[in-house]
């Protein structure tokens, strides 16, 4: 992604909606550059137009969450991808960072499928030449745009795969991680009964944040791939816990 591009994400996680005047003026670009730009993002999914500005929506909108810390998000997603080999098929939850690996998966790994629940990682990577997904079935969720339920859990039951990498939302010393969902913790929860070790793809600010609904994934949890900034507290919780710890540079 351009760093043009990666400022716009940048302003408009911020802001929420921001005119395309204003952002060619921050940007030092013309109106024209600036539409050209935003055509790209829309054309991925990332973001929405409205009557001359960008929009990305709220909180529980992955459209939002992916434009929020890009980079950052990118290069965790780059190192994940690093645990996966050509030609392997693994299990994807949703999320940002999980989509964000589910492209560089199929960019990198060459022969690869993606087992997921998440309409929108399927829809994000669709036009990936090479890309080898399964979607599993369930109720949807619009503004997650994934699938949950009793289908769901059937439809995973389908597979056994070595790796589930998955999102969070929150981390405490008493529960482990924490989901603000029910339905997509529970979504979580069936996946990881189909996979031989399940991997967290999450910002070390997550770690200083608690979700509502512990995930309840003792043992199962092998690895966290996180940025740099993890605090050292956090990294010694976890190796307490026999769960590894790989980090961006």
């Amino acid at each position: 992604m351009k760093k043009r591009e990666t400022q716009i994400l940048e302003m408009l996680s911020e802001h929420g909606r921001v005119e395309v005047a204003k952002l060619a003026e921050a940007l030092g670009v013309s109106q024209v550059t600036v539409r050209k730009d935003l055509d790209v993002l829309e054309s991925r999914g990332i973001l929405r137009r409205e009557h001359g500005c960008a929009v990305i929506g709220g909180t529980d909108d992955v459209n939002n969450r992916l434009a929020l810390h890009y980079e950052e998000k990118r290069r965790i997603a780059a190192r994940a991808a690093e645990l996966v080999a050509p030609g392997e098929t693994v299990m994807i939850e949703s999320g940002s960072c999980c989509a964000l690996l589910a492209e560089e998966i199929v960019r990198t790994k060459q022969g690869a499928t993606i087992i997921t629940n998440s309409a929108f990682i399927a829809s994000y990577i669709r036009g990936i030449e090479g890309a080898r997904v399964v979607l599993l079935g369930g109720d949807f969720q619009n503004d997650a745009q994934v699938m949950v339920g009793p289908i769901l859990r059937t439809c995973a039951a389908q597979f056994y795969v070595d790796k589930l990498f998955i999102g969070v939302d929150g981390y405490t010393e008493r529960l482990g991680f924490t989901g603000n969902d029910h339905l997509r913790v529970q979504a979580v929860r069936d996946m990881a009964e189909q996979a031989e070790q399940v991997i967290v793809v999450t910002e070390s600010k997550k770690f200083e944040q608690r979700g509502i609904v512990p995930m309840e994934m003792s043992g199962r949890i092998r690895a966290v791939v996180t940025d740099s900034a993890i605090a050292a507290e956090s990294e010694r919780l976890l190796a307490q816990k026999g769960i590894i710890v790989h980090k961006t540079a």
